[in-house]
């Protein structure tokens, strides 16, 4: 079984705090509306760059962060990041591969929000690759692992299946950039 999720919450200012970091707690369907009307506004395309290049940022700081708290190091930290993310409502991530040494890694996600929201209010139902928002923390959290251990790489994430197209799972690959 899953261990709690810490949260603390400050009960003068009302912020939500775990492991030290601060959060924000809101419902899927909200969340996953701004998502969609936002992809609109942009592009798929420019949208998904923008995330990729955020999501890369702050996975690399989460990693680095939950390093110190937990006096983690290397791919146990990569581990533990699919683990909160995956007790945050994100879906369940579990590595299906990884290699600390290469910067190669596969990650499988079953109960995608995304896939999950389709349908519900006003979430369009789509079938193609929903769940792009995660590659650029794979990708960061892959890199601070290659920091950590000494490794030189830069890697690359991307979703290659969806649960959306039909497949029981979602899928991301990671690979360093020069392979």
């Amino acid at each position: 079984m899953t261990p709690q999720l810490p949260i603390d919450v400050d009960a003068s200012t009302g912020v939500w705090r775990t492991d030290g970091l601060p959060m924000i707690y809101l419902p899927r369907h909200f969340f996953v509306n701004n998502h969609v009307e936002v992809e609109k506004a942009l592009g798929r395309a420019a949208y998904a760059q923008s995330l990729y290049t955020a999501g890369y940022r702050s996975a690399h700081f989460w990693c680095a962060q939950e390093s110190q708290t937990h006096r983690l190091s290397g791919l146990a930290v990569a581990e533990h990041y699919l683990q909160r993310l995956s007790q945050r409502g994100w879906g369940q991530f579990e590595f299906i591969a990884a290699d600390a040494r290469s910067g190669h890694a596969q990650i499988a996600l079953t109960h995608s929000v995304f896939v999950l929201a389709q349908g519900i209010a006003g979430v369009p139902v789509r079938h193609d690759k929903l769940c792009y928002l995660f590659a650029g923390w794979f990708a960061g959290a892959m890199d601070w692992v290659g920091e950590d251990t000494g490794a030189r790489y830069r890697t690359l994430s991307a979703e290659t299946q969806c649960a959306a197209e039909g497949h029981s799972h979602c899928v991301f690959s990671v690979s360093p950039l020069d392979a």
